[in-house]
């Protein structure tokens, strides 16, 4: 005969909803999570060994001790990695709720600029000035625009069709981002925000009809903006020049090849760097990338790039896993950000593109950056929580006959 299967008493429920709940627990994470968190983990770390390397002249000039600097640096990674895995614990709906209080907190920042706290670096007013700190609001603001065009997109998912439905109000929002950073001749970062702006709306499924137009628009206002600037016309012609002075606007793109040259395979070694010895301008901030290779060779540069590719593996595989807006267009736009600032600095050290003045992600020594990447990471890893399981194959499970 058959059996009736008795319903389990009370101890037996409590105990099997205890192993459900545990078995929830001890669930593992998703890949991405895993490509994701390794990938900027290693790199933070790898900035921290490298800020140690490159700025000891500078520091033992400054401060007279060789670590000062490197140990600032070492500060922020242990405050970023910390608030990166914080933030990957937040859920979509939490992310869609600071959408619009992270952009108008980004804007209010890169505003303060130009107030009496804001201070020019480099010939860009880009920084504000809290005593003896310095923070780049334009950093956070490239989050916090991502996180809104995000969430806009998402609300009007079933009109993104339509140009007027999905360009207000974001279009209005990008252009005044963007002349807020214009606001302070900050032209390589205002680059690297319409790159993240543009990821984000492709990503989200705008049609390509309507971003191409806005594509021309923006080229052609940054072709305006470099003519009409005799400093960036020296610095776009010198990667094309090869007999550009070397005493004068090819000083610090020499030095930086020269840098990646004498490293060869293997390096000099790690500390054994020549140009950081107030040779190469900015060889701890935007030129990191040349000491690595000088000191590593091309061993090293070749393990920041595949750092770089795991990175960048784990994000697009958010982006091809799900069909939800909100998660496609954030994770899409902050995969350009960091994988395109990235692949920018790379190109100006390597002498394809002329100097934009934006640090490499997770290696150039600043706090703003470094945390900055560290919170698009957190925001990174907690969408790839999000991430549907696999479908698994099913086993069927044979039943005996009734006797």
């Amino acid at each position: 005969m058959t059996q009736v299967a008795r319903p389990p008493r009370g101890g037996s429920s409590r105990a099997l909803s205890a192993r459900i709940a545990l078995g929830r627990a001890i669930t593992p994470v998703p890949v991405e999570f895993l490509l994701i968190g390794s990938a900027a983990i290693l790199l933070t770390a790898f900035g921290v060994v490298m800020a140690f390397s490159a700025t000891t002249v500078e520091s033992i000039s400054t401060t007279g001790s060789p670590y000062n600097s490197g140990l600032s640096h070492l500060i922020f990674a242990a405050v970023g990695l910390p608030v990166m895995f914080v933030i990957s614990r937040f859920r979509l709906g939490w992310l869609r709720k600071l959408a619009w209080p992270a952009f108008v907190c980004g804007i209010a920042l890169q505003l303060l600029v130009f107030t009496p706290l804001g201070g020019s670096y480099g010939g860009n007013r880009n920084w504000i000035y809290l005593g003896s700190q310095s923070v780049q609001p334009s950093e956070f603001l490239k989050v916090a625009l991502a996180l809104w065009i995000s969430f806009i997109l998402y609300r009007k998912s079933a009109a993104l069709t339509e140009f007027w439905q999905f360009a207000i109000p974001i279009l209005p929002g990008i252009t005044f981002a963007l002349v807020t950073v214009l606001g302070g001749r900050d032209l390589g970062t205002a680059t690297i925000i319409a790159m993240l702006a543009f990821g984000t709306l492709l990503f989200a499924g705008v049609r390509m009809r309507f971003l191409l137009p806005i594509v021309a628009l923006a080229a052609a206002a940054v072709a305006m903006l470099a003519i009409f600037s005799e400093n960036r016309m020296r610095r776009i012609m010198s990667v094309f020049d090869p007999n550009c002075d070397p005493t004068k606007e090819c000083y610090q793109p020499n030095h930086a090849i020269w840098g990646l040259a004498g490293g060869g395979i293997f390096g000099r070694g790690l500390g054994n760097s020549h140009e950081k010895y107030n040779w190469l301008p900015a060889a701890a901030d935007d030129y990191i990338f040349a000491i690595v290779g000088e000191e590593l060779g091309l061993i090293g540069c070749v393990v920041v790039l595949l750092l770089f590719a795991v990175l960048a593996v784990g994000i697009f595989r958010i982006v091809s896993r799900t069909d939800e807006v909100f998660t496609r267009a954030l994770a899409g736009g902050l995969g350009v950000w960091i994988i395109g600032q990235a692949l920018v600095n790379i190109g100006v050290v390597l002498r394809v593109l002329p100097a934009l003045g934006v640090p490499l992600p997770f290696l150039s020594a600043g706090g703003s950056s470094l945390i900055a990447v560290l919170i698009g990471c957190g925001v990174l890893l907690a969408l790839a929580r999000t991430l549907p399981d696999r479908p698994q194959a099913t086993a069927t499970v044979p039943t005996r006959a009734a006797s």
